[in-house]
């Protein structure tokens, strides 16, 4: 034993400050995400449970429907943000200011224009309407994340970790205290929009308590229009990947009524809980690979060990939650969601092109080549419309999982074989699905 302990240590210190920081850094995303996946899946299912899958139906659209507007209140600034504080240290008070400015401005906009567009599409939906109208508040909360920006190029999430995971953790406490006491459907979506409302508040204390100030923040014209210019393509980008992320759920209570968009709420809500593990892992060596864009070789061998951590990732959970989808279901939830089950056995190979699609992120930032990543996200999008409008009157929840995974793999990874910058990394992603090739130079 003393000969492993010895062993370990020996091999820890061979690893680089820079690397024991990405390292960390992950592992703290990793805590918060576990977190979230283990107690956000069990109060989702007993919050399911209770509703029933009308009413958890009719949650998940309002939710679904305000995600339509995220993008364009976030502005699609993330990774240009984290690639501006990295690179232009010394204005990283006017860089965040101006953020900050333009995403308030733009959140109370998506908020107006959320209920504005529901209002035309809905008249006579009283409920949906009022759901809508409190869930579009996190519209404007969301501006604060732009700490989170911040903690992301220092390589800090442990704060937004803490911030994050309190608020939720508190307002989990506060959806089983709703349950008991029978709460209507509208103060369930009062405590959705309170967590994000004090996770905000978590981050302005976090960023106050590492020495940051808020009121030091100042924004500029100029640098507005430039984040603006580089972010427009991430914006329509982000847009058409909330569609096939969300639109799904809106074509569903549309075409087949909230009792199939509950059915397939309760299938996603199992199959998206693992997203959070490319996210985590990109957000942490996004850095790192950006940093050696003028050195092919290591940004090369970086990315292709990206995505054969990816693949293999991807395609264990995918096995294992496909193989157990009907326990799952009937484990989780009651008979009365037992249709979600094939729906969550078809919907889990998403993450496959997902994890793969994320993975992607600091080539096309580094490279700047997000109009190409526009394109292949807008055609994704359109894809999985033009299947929804096809296979849900005929196949209802299991119509709009196929078509998630079919637009999700043409848009996340097949899309990059036809442009010639793009064909390396349509050749590395198949690379990674080959035994034997995972971590290879």
């Amino acid at each position: 034993m003393p000969n492993l302990l010895g062993s370990i240590s020996r091999q820890i210190e061979k690893i680089g400050p820079g690397l024991r920081r990405i390292l960390g850094n992950m592992g703290w995303l990793m805590v918060d995400r576990v977190v979230r996946m283990a107690m956000g899946l069990f109060v989702t299912v007993w919050v399911a449970r209770y509703l029933g899958p009308v009413q958890f139906g009719s949650l998940n659209f309002a939710f679904a429907f305000v995600s339509l507007f995220g993008t364009l209140a976030t502005l699609g600034l993330d990774g240009i943000v984290v690639r501006e504080v990295v690179h232009n240290a010394a204005e990283t008070q006017g860089i965040l200011g101006t953020t900050f400015a333009l995403r308030i401005g733009s959140g109370l906009i998506a908020v107006g224009a959320s209920i504005a567009t529901l209002y035309l599409i809905q008249l006579n939906d009283r409920q949906t309407l009022l759901l809508v109208s409190i869930l579009s508040l996190t519209l404007v909360f969301q501006a604060f994340d732009t700490v989170d920006l911040f903690f992301q190029s220092q390589v800090l999430s442990k704060i937004t970790v803490w911030a994050k995971n309190g608020a939720f953790l508190i307002f989990a406490a506060v959806r089983v205290a709703l349950i008991y006491a029978k709460a209507p459907i509208w103060e369930f979506a009062t405590a959705m929009t309170g967590e994000v409302a004090l996770g905000a508040a978590g981050l302005v204390l976090g960023y106050r308590l590492t020495g940051g100030k808020m009121f030091s923040w100042h924004s500029s014209k100029k640098r507005a229009a430039f984040l603006l210019q580089q972010g427009w393509p991430v914006i329509l980008s982000g847009m058409a990947i909330v569609v096939y992320l969300r639109l799904d759920m809106v074509m569903l209570k549309k075409m087949q009524g909230d009792f199939a968009v509950g059915l397939y709420s309760a299938a996603t809500r199992v199959s998206e809980v693992w997203y959070f593990i490319p996210v985590a892992i990109v957000s942490s060596v996004q850095p790192a690979i950006m940093r050696v864009k003028d050195d092919p070789e290591l940004f090369y061998r970086r990315l292709r060990r990206l995505f054969s951590l990816m693949t293999i990732s991807a395609c264990v959970i995918g096995s294992i939650v496909a193989f157990a989808a009907h326990t799952i279901i009937r484990l989780l939830y009651s008979n009365a969601y037992r249709g979600a089950s094939t729906v969550l056995a078809v919907h889990i190979w998403a993450s496959v092109f997902v994890f793969l699609g994320v993975a992607q992120g600091p080539f096309d930032l580094s490279k700047n080549l997000l109009k190409l990543s526009l394109f292949r996200t807008i055609t994704g999008a359109i894809i999985n419309v033009a299947m929804n409008v096809y296979l849900i009157p005929r196949y209802s929840a299991m119509g709009a999982a196929i078509a998630t995974v079919v637009s999700y793999a043409i848009s996340g990874v097949f899309a990059n074989v036809l442009f010639e910058k793009t064909r390396p990394l349509f050749y590395m992603q198949l690379r990674s699905f080959i035994p034997g090739k995972f971590w290879g130079k």
